[in-house]
């Protein structure tokens, strides 16, 4: 039962596929042309064979001059006819029919005037069609030059002859159209086939096979020479490959690297609480040369401890999705500066946000932003200096007075581990930031920086732009 529910699909498939479709079109392509050139060529052997009818025609007529008087016997009269293969022969001259070969039966029924000529014309292209759908009892009267000048001969004939050749001419021309077709649109398929349908069907499994294992070591598609449309999109697909496969194992390698990370980390935080439990418990020794070696190791263990908490918070793939709802920025900026000013009580800080102005934003994430930028500011400054908050209508400005940020932090300032100006930073504050702030749908940016100051601006998105 498999094997008879494969079959018709495999059919189907062999059917509908680009293939199978271009043979089809080729030979198509080429039966129009022949079909096309069938009609002058079915013009030009009618007119051959009606020259012969009125060669012969001729020559009977030749025939009875010769006989004396120009009499002869109806017996050879109809021998004649019979040897011309015409049914009568007459001349036209001066509004008078001068019968040469008188027929040797009635003519009747249906009859045609045919005016033979050399020269062709399009009207003979309409009696050539017309031969193969007249009536089967129609004769032709074939009329042309004479024997002298300014004189007709008229040659009657039975277009069943005709007709009869013409067929035969038709089915020799559609056999040999046939082979010609089969054969010339078997060349062009396997010219298609090789140029276009293979590339074509590589770069469509490459495609399928991407979807499928975007991460895979093994190498699909390889570059092609070839510089045409197919060429470069398989020369683009095969980069585009080389570069997903890339990402997603790195992305596999990072994952793993996290994973071992937060393990690290953990042992590591439990390895730090027992040495500040041990350093809360020297804190109390009278030894004068621990106490002023304390200070020292408790602000290493710190900075231990917040390497260690910022890594993991990092490794949170997402930031926590955005609850927006109406906030009022005086107070929360109010409140950022008050949490991240705490140990920087030196630091001037002014509100310059206006007492009433509301945005629409997650003020958890908002709060989490701006503590971080002010932090970040009041550590710059070194303990002196001024931060101030600002709000336009679009986006918050986070302004200090510090010696501004240096090249190197500034190239790599939103990238995490990388971007910090301080020696015992991780630089994990902004990369979070900004991650927060695209939750929302706004960014975070740098806009300035010098030796007078930086300024971070905070773009809230258009949901969350006040109302």
């Amino acid at each position: 039962m498999a094997s008879e529910n494969t079959a018709p699909k495999r059919s189907l498939k062999w059917r509908n596929s680009l293939s199978f479709r271009l043979f089809l079109i080729a030979i198509a392509s080429v039966l129009l042309v022949e079909a096309m050139i069938f009609v002058p060529s079915a013009t030009r052997e009618r007119n051959d064979w009606l020259e012969e009818q009125i060669n012969a025609g001729r020559l009977a007529a030749l025939a009875l001059e010769a006989a004396p008087s120009r009499m002869v016997s109806s017996e050879l009269e109809q021998e004649l006819l019979e040897s011309a293969m015409v049914l009568a022969v007459a001349e036209l001259y001066d509004e008078r029919r001068d019968m040469i070969l008188n027929p040797g039966r009635e003519i009747c029924c249906t009859r045609q005037i045919v005016l033979f000529d050399q020269t062709p014309d399009l009207s003979e292209v309409g009696d050539t069609i017309s031969t193969f759908f007249a009536p089967r009892d129609r004769f032709l009267i074939i009329r042309a030059a004479g024997s002298r000048p300014g004189r007709v001969i008229e040659v009657v004939v039975d277009e069943t002859e005709l007709r009869t050749v013409m067929d035969e001419y038709a089915l020799n021309i559609l056999g040999l159209s046939l082979i010609i077709s089969i054969f010339t649109g078997g060349l062009i398929y396997l010219m298609l086939i090789l140029t276009v349908v293979r590339p074509i069907r590589r770069v469509t499994q490459s495609v399928e096979q991407i979807g499928e294992d975007p991460g895979s070591w093994q190498r699909r598609l390889s570059p092609t020479p070839r510089r045409d449309e197919i060429g470069r999109a398989q020369n683009a697909l095969s980069n585009m490959e080389e570069a997903v496969s890339g990402a997603f194992r790195q992305r596999e390698r990072l994952a793993q690297l996290g994973e071992a990370v937060a393990k690290i980390n953990h042992d590591l935080r439990n390895s730090l609480a027992t040495a500040q439990l041990v350093s809360d418990t020297l804190s109390r020794s009278e030894d004068p040369r621990v106490a002023k070696s304390l200070p020292r190791l408790e602000r290493a263990l710190e900075r231990a401890i917040n390497l260690a908490s910022d890594t993991l918070k990092y490794g949170r793939s997402s930031a926590p999705e955005a609850k927006v709802q109406a906030v009022r920025l005086f107070d929360l900026v109010t409140e950022a500066a008050d949490e991240a000013l705490s140990a920087h009580s030196e630091i001037e800080f002014l509100n310059e946000v206006v007492l009433d102005a509301e945005a629409k934003a997650d003020p958890d994430h908002l709060h989490r932003i701006c503590a971080n930028l002010i932090r970040n500011a009041a550590e710059a400054m070194g303990g002196s200096g001024s931060i101030s908050v600002g709000y336009d209508g679009m986006a918050l400005s986070v302004v200090d007075t510090g010696p501004g940020l240096p090249a190197k932090a500034k190239e790599n300032l939103f990238k995490p581990f990388a971007g910090s100006t301080r020696r015992d930073g991780t630089g994990l504050g902004l990369a979070l930031s900004r991650d927060l702030a695209r939750a929302m749908g706004g960014d975070l940016e740098l806009g300035e920086t010098g030796p007078s100051g930086t300024r971070f601006v905070l773009f809230l998105p258009p949901e969350a732009q006040p109302e």
